[in-house]
């Protein structure tokens, strides 16, 4: 048996002119909702999560039936978005704490995360984070890229990694709690963690100051360091507290549906669908197929952009392509000439080995013509020097000297 007692307020903040924050709270669930998005669309989107997270996980305190309460927020919100176009861009991180309730009859506490709203362990006044912040810089840190000190000042400290209304596909951490009785549970949006450090939020956090006047403790104390942003906070005080049979402790993608032993694994309820494309993958799919087809014309077009003059079984022969082809593409012969190899000068022939290319199929012929009419101009020649005519009394003799060679 699980129990928990609980108090929790929501505050605009002394820079802000509206909350788009959004909080819920009972005996089975607390939830914290941190909207973004200008125009009200901020508070439209933790609004849309906290209305359908609550209602769908009282009709389901599983673990699988506050995770897909979560991927149906984040399928309205976006749906929203689409058909409200001022609320384009509209989008909220999540964190909640639910009671759920195993197969085994076990109901234990399950921490759900989208985004950098924190919860916190307070233990005898000491406090320990549980979630990871989903944003550029606090990756940075646990890739050791910045320092968290560095991380608490970079610009980049609230551009977030994942939140709901972003894309259909949503990664959400989901841990198993392991607490004690007596053990309180802080959640917050980051208008409290961003303006307070660590030891005052233990300090004002612990027992056995009332969960009441600790939470109001908390709100006044974020609005005296500046208040910069909403302020919303929730802390749970376990009376009973149970641990689950099979802890839990994974970041779970809504494409597939999670797989999680002894629980979502063994839900019938858990249907699997097919992923669903984003435009981003569709334009990066349609750009390597069009790298791909575009190299493979350039290469096709220089595979066969110059013709050559060959020997084909003793007849020249004229040749489409590189001489030794290009990857698959292979020059093929386009024209039969008739004229021997053998009637070319010794040359030529030799030139003819190597192969002689021309830029066009008219160049080609022209060349090969070119070619044999030097051959025949060569035995006119010989042909001459080879015969003489004699005229005595009107009378023409021709004499032909036999020649070798």
């Amino acid at each position: 048996m699980t129990r928990w007692r609980y108090a929790a307020a929501t505050d605009t903040g002394v820079v802000r002119e509206t909350n788009q924050d959004a909080i819920f709270a009972d005996d089975i669930l607390a939830l914290v909702a941190d909207g973004m998005g200008g125009h009200a669309a901020g508070e439209v989107a933790a609004a849309i999560t906290i209305e359908l997270v609550r209602d769908e996980f009282h009709k389901r305190p599983t673990v699988e039936g506050l995770y897909m309460a979560i991927e149906a927020a984040n399928r309205t919100i976006l749906a929203d978005a689409r058909d409200n176009s001022e609320r384009f861009g509209m989008g909220t991180t999540v964190i909640a704490v639910g009671l759920t309730r195993g197969n085994d009859g076990v109901v234990s506490p399950t921490l759900f995360n989208v985004g950098d709203s924190r919860a916190y362990q307070v233990r005898d006044g000491a406090l320990r984070l549980l979630s990871e912040d989903h944003s550029v810089a606090e990756e940075w840190v646990r890739m050791g890229r910045l320092t968290p000190e560095e991380a608490k000042v970079h610009p980049r400290r609230h551009q977030l990694t994942r939140a709901l209304g972003i894309e259909e596909e949503l990664e959400i951490d989901v841990v198993s709690l392991n607490a004690l009785p007596g053990d309180r549970i802080l959640l917050c949006s980051d208008g409290l963690s961003n303006e307070l450090s660590n030891e005052t939020l233990a300090q004002l956090a612990s027992s056995p100051t009332p969960l009441k006047d600790s939470v109001d403790h908390l709100v006044a104390e974020a609005n005296q360091c500046g208040g910069h942003d909403n302020i919303s906070v929730i802390l749970l005080e376990f009376d009973e507290v149970s641990v689950a049979t099979t802890e839990i402790k994974r970041t779970v993608s809504t494409r597939p549906p999670p797989v999680v032993q002894g629980s979502l694994a063994t839900s019938s309820h858990v249907s699997k669908r097919p992923r669903r494309f984003t435009w981003r993958v569709w334009a990066g799919t349609a750009l390597f197929a069009l790298v791909l087809v575009g190299g493979v014309l350039v290469v096709h077009w220089y595979a066969y952009s110059t013709y050559y003059i060959g020997n084909d079984a003793g007849t020249m022969a004229i040749y489409q392509g590189q001489p030794n082809g290009v990857l698959w593409f292979k020059p093929h012969k386009v024209f039969d000439t008739t004229f021997p190899v053998a009637q070319l000068l010794p040359s030529d022939q030799k030139a003819l080995d190597s192969t002689i290319s021309e830029p066009t199929l008219a160049d080609a012929l022209k060349y090969a013509t070119h070619i044999r009419n030097m051959w025949r101009v060569h035995q006119s020649v010989l042909h001459a020097a080879t015969t003489t005519t004699t005229t005595i009394n009107g009378v023409t003799t021709t004499t032909v000297k036999k020649t070798t060679g």
